[in-house]
């Protein structure tokens, strides 16, 4: 019992981080700035003084916060190229990143308009687009992605993503897996059969 509390206590610690990061993102999309901590903390089912444990600052928070969804992006085209199957990690990476941005709920933007200087998102979108540029051409030469494909798809494909409305965050989330699903279909190469044996 002893020798597990350790561990329950960096689990539950855990726990608490990222119920407060999705808090912050939530509450920031709606009220930017104005958002006080109590509120955060109050979304996240913790204290105020557990906040103020985790981050010093409300910018600190929402830095952290962005860092995390920024790795999580950059992780998704990192295991797109390291798939041994270019055309199935393209797949993969549509898929992540639109269920990425469905999830985020306009937080990344959010904070871009707000912290226009916070990181160097210049330097972020070079390295994104150079990696998407990669994954293009590996699939294409696959011959099961279309040759008439370009970066320039991705990106169209993340704005018509980013522009899908819905009731509820699980209907928008359903639509955007509807979504990418299409996209797929719609990059394929004419001939190609579509059955999960591609994939």
């Amino acid at each position: 019992m002893t020798a597990r509390l350790p561990h329950n206590q960096r689990s539950d610690a855990r726990d608490n981080r990222a119920r407060i990061l999705d808090a912050a993102r939530t509450v920031f999309v709606a009220d930017r700035l104005d958002v006080p901590i109590r509120e955060i903390a109050r979304r996240a089912e913790v204290g105020p003084a557990t906040v103020y444990r985790h981050f010093a600052t409300k910018q600190t928070l929402l830095a952290e916060a962005f860092t995390e969804r920024a790795h999580a992006w950059r992780s998704t085209m990192d295991d797109g190229l390291a798939d041994p199957d270019p055309w199935r990690g393209l797949c993969q990476v549509v898929e992540k990143l639109c269920d990425l941005q469905a999830r985020d709920l306009g937080f990344t933007a959010a904070f871009k308009s707000t912290f226009p200087r916070a990181v160097d998102f210049a330097a972020m979108r070079t390295s994104s687009l150079t990696s998407a540029a990669e994954l293009v051409r590996r699939a294409k030469d696959t011959g099961r992605l279309r040759p008439d494909v370009t970066v320039a798809d991705l990106t169209l494909m993340i704005m018509a993503n980013g522009g899908i409305r819905a009731a509820t965050p699980a209907a928008r989330l359903a639509a955007s897996r509807r979504f990418a699903a299409l996209t797929i279909q719609a990059f394929r190469a004419p001939g190609q059969r579509s059955s999960e044996d591609l994939r």
